[in-house]
């Protein structure tokens, strides 16, 4: 196979060039047979911003979309998506009320749903910590979580969610109170178990299994850019590298590549996927 038979998608990626190998790093994506990326925004503390206010987060937007400029020279279709880190609550409230903590974040996504509307993101990006926090921060948490369904829904974007491991099953309730559609919520480092859309890990062992159920997923690698924590989750090459790897092997089809990389992609992001 030449490089680039077919569209092949990483589904939540970052790509940081002051943090980590920036566009090395995409490069290595595009070589290893990657073609599309959804390009999540980094927490604020990533970019030595420390928020006071909603419109504080506009610099990681900013630099976001500055970075997927640049790798869209190598060739790489990229689909910005942006929001607030749900471990934000935890570093703001050690500056200030929870209250105010909250409402700076939701107000945080509403500057980010502001990039959507003009059309310079695809998705937002919300969620709750993964980590064990007291009942005051989780029930913020879900409040902030809630405010980004409807900012979706408003938007009529897709919402991806870092959260704790497992289902979320109240999360698609949540979501249907929002009157935002379910499997538009995309749940990043996803499991088979959720009623949301699975992102998986590109070395998930069921994908071979789900593709024969023909059930419905996508794929990423979480690369988290960072050059004290080296090709963590796995690195760039990782969703191209395990595609290509499983379709050699029998254990995908190329019709399985075609509803992973492209049809599900473009259902779930309402965008059009081509090479």
């Amino acid at each position: 196979m030449k490089l680039h038979d077919f569209p092949v998608t990483d589904d939540h990626i970052h790509i940081d060039p002051i943090n980590g190998r920036g566009i090395a790093a995409a490069k290595d994506f595009f070589r290893a047979g990657g073609t599309h990326i959804f390009l999540v925004s980094k927490p604020s503390w990533s970019h030595s911003v420390y928020p006071s206010k909603g419109s504080d987060f506009s610099p990681v937007f900013d630099e976001t979309l500055r970075v997927a400029s640049l790798i869209e020279e190598l060739g790489i279709v990229v689909y910005p998506v942006l929001g607030i880190h749900p471990a934000e609550i935890s570093r703001l409230s050690e500056r200030m009320p929870l209250t105010d903590a909250i409402e700076i974040m939701k107000a945080g996504i509403d500057c980010a749903a502001e990039y959507v509307r003009k059309g310079k993101a695809v998705a937002l990006k919300s969620g709750r910590p993964h980590y064990e926090v007291s009942p005051e921060v989780w029930i913020g948490s879900n409040e902030i979580l809630d405010h980004a369904l409807n900012c979706a829904a408003e938007c009529g974007c897709a919402l991806q969610i870092h959260a704790e491991s497992g289902p979320c099953t109240d999360v698609g309730d949540m979501a249907r109170n929002a009157g935002f559609p379910v499997e538009r919520v995309v749940k990043h480092y996803g499991s088979p178990d959720t009623p949301l859309h699975p992102s998986l890990i590109a070395k998930h062992e069921d994908i071979p299994r789900l593709s024969r159920e023909r059930r419905t997923f996508t794929m990423e690698s979480d690369f988290m850019d960072e050059n004290s924590r080296p090709g963590a989750v796995i690195g760039p090459k990782s969703v191209p590298r395990y595609t290509y790897q499983l379709l050699r092997n029998g254990l995908i089809t190329e019709d399985d590549c075609f509803r992973i990389h492209t049809e599900t992609v473009s259902k779930v992001y309402g965008v059009r996927i081509t090479l």
